[in-house]
This record gives structure tokens, sequence and C-alpha cells, in this order.
């Protein structure tokens, strides 16, 4: 088993930051990569941002230049600062794990972030 526990989720104003965190633990052999998905109401769930062990990332276009995925292999953990925050950013963020490439996500339940005034 693979747990991941999400926090720093929140409401804040159009133009703010907000900085989530993902600790993995329990079954972890190994990482491919860790990442942050989001799923408005309404829509599909979409990745946001992923980042490997090696440290090659890959963002969604609508984040780039506003967010910056960050890990710490030590400690099994993965950071998403988000800046210039949007309110089309609003979704429930999930953190993800892969431990192989072609192996399923491992997915985390998801925090809220809410981009209002």
């Amino acid at each position: 088993q693979v747990q991941l526990v999400e926090s720093g989720g929140g409401l804040v104003q159009p133009g703010g930051s907000l900085r989530l965190s993902c600790a993995a633990s329990g079954s972890i052999f190994s990482i491919y990569a860790m990442g942050w998905y989001r799923q408005a109401p309404g829509k599909q769930r979409e990745l946001v941002a992923r980042i490997t062990k090696s440290g090659t990332t890959n963002y969604a276009d609508s984040v780039k230049g506003r967010f910056t995925i960050s890990r710490d292999n030590a400690n099994n953990t993965v950071n998403l600062q988000m800046n210039s925050l949007k309110p089309e950013d609003t979704a429930l963020y999930y953190c993800a794990l892969k431990r192989t490439l072609t192996g399923p996500n491992y997915w985390g339940q998801g925090t809220q972030v809410t981009v209002s005034s």
C-alpha cells in the first residue's frame, strides 16, 4: 500500500500564492515520478505538473511560468508552488505517484484550492 497525504490547499484571492505539499509513505520501493493533477467541477482530471526521480519536469500549458514543482527524494515528498493564481485554477488538487514508468498512479485524497475574490 502507498499512502499519499496532501496539505496546503485553501482559499486565496486572484493573484495570490499557495504551496501544496504531498508526503508519500508505505510500500515505496522505488518512485519513477510524483506529480499533481486537478479536477474542477464538471471537468476531467488533468495533469498540472509532474517530476521524475531524475528531476525532469513537465507542466500543463495553462500553468507554465506560474507553478513550480519540486521534489525531495530523500523524504519522498513533492511540492507545488503556485503563484499568480487565477479563478480558473480552482479545483480539487490530487497528488499522484508512479512507482514505474508503465505502472498505475497512486492517488491522494485531494486538497481543495479555491481562487476567488
